[in-house]
């Protein structure tokens, strides 16, 4: 067992990095300026480009108590074409160059450069091109292909970067999404004991989510099937040989909308089922030894609820309401990996999906074996003054327990469900047209169900954008 322990606490960096990485992306997409991706079409050519320029610091506590300091640049370029509504063309480009404190970096490799490809694609709308050429229709399919964002109903399952295609067809009501790509190679598994787990992961997405307009409801429905494209990977972690290969499937129910002109609504209920290897470790009482691993089913669910209220003031002030669920397994030792995971011969109740859903700023755990309530809001404070018109100011509570006591997350855990407590504020701020600021700010007061150290962990970052 001693091995086994050190070998995961070896991986502690992998899942900060891991941790890190999905809360940057969180930030990014909440602090993006609209470069041109949904820029509507209103003349017969219309060319947009440019480019910003934002300046970031984070600072961030780990679970051993450790800080990590980085200054983070990035510099992204992006180009849109839309001719007559019909044919679209979108090209954005990023460069960064990350800088760490002496020896903060969380894979040991220190300061770097990167270079993404962030989104790259072609899409042609039937309907806008049938009603140019005197057609007119409400019904409508459209295709893109290329490097695109896919972000399905409140994010519990999908939302990723694909390289592929996806097919919108709009009949009445009724509004059908088929997509079918692969991870763009840069994306960061959920699994941080497979080899290259950061920069170089392969999975396939293929399904369909089927939407009814109803008023102000949309109800929906999906399918989708992940395919795991890592199976060739192998780790060798001492005596321990593990192989990869996680393959699954996710049938789920959904709707958002308004309830009233004050009150909107999100819920997404989802069955995880499929097929997994099993830990390539077993432990009877005191003893750890190496073991067969197998292909073992999974069940396992999950679950988003939010609840948003409008003031409709001239402050723009808003309140939330969200409830997260997700299974756990009582014989993994962590909840998303394969070294560690589920015992052989026995289903796998933990859910991992691919979506991207807030959980915090400095504890951030995956949404996995998790019962999450978040509480928070936002509001314009200072509407007529000039200067100051377009300052956000907000912020949430996170409370947090794990839904089954005896099952893990990522992180070392006691058998016990409370986790802690985190409270977040933000602010955001359009200086000018082209310059913004946003600053988060995280605290995160560890609970019963913690091991280890329990002071409390903050994460703190600041972004300078400039625009061009």
């Amino acid at each position: 067992m001693a091995a086994a322990m050190a070998v995961a606490g070896t991986a502690r960096g992998q899942e900060s990095l891991e941790r890190f990485n999905r809360e940057l992306e969180a930030i990014r997409r909440d602090t993006r300026l609209n470069t041109g991706e949904n820029v509507p079409a209103g003349q017969r050519a219309l060319i947009d480009y440019g480019g910003y320029l934002s300046l970031n610091y984070f600072s961030i506590d780990d679970r051993d108590g450790g800080n990590h300091g980085l200054r983070n640049m990035d510099l992204i370029g992006y180009g849109h074409v839309n001719l007559d509504g019909v044919h679209e063309f979108f090209a954005r480009y990023r460069t960064s160059y990350y800088d760490y404190n002496t020896g903060d970096s969380f894979d040991g490799e220190g300061d770097r450069w990167e270079f993404r490809l962030e989104r790259a694609y072609y899409r042609f709308d039937l309907q806008r091109y049938l009603n140019l050429h005197g057609n007119p229709t409400n019904n409508d399919l459209a295709i893109q292909v290329g490097r695109q964002l896919v972000y399905w109903g409140n994010g519990l399952v999908l939302s990723e970067t694909l390289d592929g295609g996806l097919l919108d067809v709009v009949y009445g009501p009724l509004a059908l999404q088929i997509v079918a790509g692969v991870t763009a190679p840069y994306t960061v598994d959920f699994d941080t004991s497979r080899p290259d787990f950061d920069d170089h992961t392969r999975r396939a997405f293929y399904g369909g989510l089927l939407t009814f307009n109803v008023g102000q409801h949309h109800p929906y429905a999906y399918g989708l099937i992940q395919r795991d494209y890592n199976y060739d990977e192998t780790a060798i972690n001492g005596p321990y040989t593990t192989q990869f290969d996680y393959n699954s499937y996710y049938l789920g129910l959904g709707s958002n909308g308004a309830l009233s002109d004050k009150i909107s609504y999100g819920i997404e209920a989802t069955y995880e089922g499929g097929h997994a290897l099993s830990n390539s470790f077993i432990q009877n009482g005191t003893t750890v030894s190496p073991v067969a691993q197998r292909h073992d089913s999974i069940s396992a669910f999950g679950l988003d609820a939010r609840l948003d209220y409008l003031f409709n003031d001239v402050r723009k002030t808003r309140l939330n309401l969200e409830a997260i669920v997700a299974t756990g397994d009582r014989d993994r030792f962590h909840t998303s990996n394969t070294f560690g995971g589920n015992r052989p011969g026995t289903d796998d109740h933990s859910f991992n999906g691919f979506g991207l859903i807030d959980t915090g700023l400095a504890f951030a755990p995956p949404v996995s074996n998790l019962f999450v309530l978040r509480a928070g809001g936002s509001t314009f404070p200072f509407p007529e003054q000039r200067m100051l018109k377009r300052l956000q100011v907000g912020g949430d509570v996170f409370l947090f327990n794990k839904l089954t006591e005896q099952a893990p997350i990522d992180e070392f855990t006691k058998k016990s469900h409370y986790l802690g407590w985190e409270p977040d504020i933000f602010t955001n701020w359009q200086i000018t047209e082209d310059v913004t600021l946003a600053v988060r700010y995280g605290l995160f007061f560890p609970g019963g169900a913690i091991a280890g150290d329990h002071n409390t962990r903050q994460s703190l970052f600041i972004g300078l954008t400039y625009a061009f």
